[in-house]
């Protein structure tokens, strides 16, 4: 499910079940992350379906990317392989305006 920013932030906050996935490159990870997010980069072929694969398929998951087409891709990938709550985030953290942790 697409969600605009606002949106987004508030269905994560509320929800006691939520994971924040990064799915970008280490290069842009390394430009900030939103806090708590936990990265997986979508380009990293088997290894991404690997990490993908260990996660609950009971929890929720809110992922972004750079600009949101990314992260629209592993919330299908996802959904595909059984996960039921996947929430991308419009405009990415590009667009993000919350708080962010610079590394």
């Amino acid at each position: 499910m697409d969600l605009n920013q606002t949106d987004w932030e508030l269905k994560c906050i509320e929800d006691d079940n939520s994971i924040i996935i990064d799915v970008r490159a280490d290069h842009e990870v390394a430009e900030g992350i939103i806090p708590n997010a936990i990265n997986i980069d979508i380009y990293g072929g088997q290894l991404f379906m690997d990490e993908i694969n260990k996660l609950d398929k009971n929890k929720s998951y809110f992922i972004y990317c750079k600009a949101g087409g990314r992260s629209a891709q592993a919330c299908s990938i996802m959904n595909q392989l059984g996960f039921e709550k996947t929430y991308n985030l419009l405009g990415g953290f590009s667009n993000w305006t919350g708080k962010k942790i610079i590394l």
